[in-house]
């Protein structure tokens, strides 16, 4: 009954496609001004980046805020960063989804597989990422599971680290995987503007 609601909110938004480097993307401007971009891999139809923008207290565009791939780079030069400057060094946590799953990874986590636990918050609807050692504390939102209004399942979850990164893996439910196909074949209908390649349209 819930998963239609979010993606009537898709049908209904004003879309516009663009093919441009090898990726097809997709920018959804909602009713109540939000804003969505999304970029998908043209061969494999995998989702690459989602960002969300919303209008700001004065009316203008707010910035966007990425949900899934590549943390933004701050652009330098402004005088808050000259003043506040992360250290490269500092853990850095992106999402970037598979087929099946939601991937989120952590880069800079140096400390053994065993340090690390991630459990399920079933009230809080979150995951919670702790280390044994104290020096690192995270909580994370699936914001596709609050938005077909899905229950967080523990046994969906899973972690493993490898080369200074933690990589968490959380199974999407039957349900987000079938909406995300009639998805992907309503995308493929938009007429999709390209940079040069007339055979981009259709896929």
């Amino acid at each position: 009954m819930a998963v239609p609601s979010w993606l009537e909110r898709l049908r209904a938004a004003s879309k516009t496609a663009l093919v441009q480097d090898g990726k097809r993307k997709i920018h959804y401007l909602f009713e109540d001004g939000k804003e969505m971009a999304e970029e998908y891999d043209v061969k494999t139809g995998q989702l690459v980046s989602r960002k969300w923008r919303e209008k700001n207290t004065l009316g203008g565009s707010g910035k966007w805020q990425v949900e899934v791939g590549e943390p933004v780079s701050p652009l330098l030069g402004a005088l808050e960063l000259e003043l506040i400057k992360e250290s490269s060094s500092n853990p850095v946590f992106m999402r970037k989804d598979t087929p099946s799953s939601f991937q989120w990874r952590i880069r800079n986590l140096p400390y053994p597989k065993e340090v690390y636990s991630v459990s399920v918050e079933k009230e809080q609807r979150c995951c919670v990422i702790r280390t044994t050692n104290k020096k690192y504390y995270k909580k994370f939102s699936i914001p596709d599971l609050d938005r077909y209004q899905l229950p967080l399942d523990a046994a969906a979850l899973s972690f493993t680290h490898a080369n200074n990164t933690l990589i968490i893996t959380y199974q999407k439910p039957k349900e987000i995987l079938a909406a995300e196909e009639q998805l992907q074949k309503e995308l493929k209908k938009i007429k999709a503007a390209n940079n040069g390649d007339g055979d981009c349209k259709t896929q």
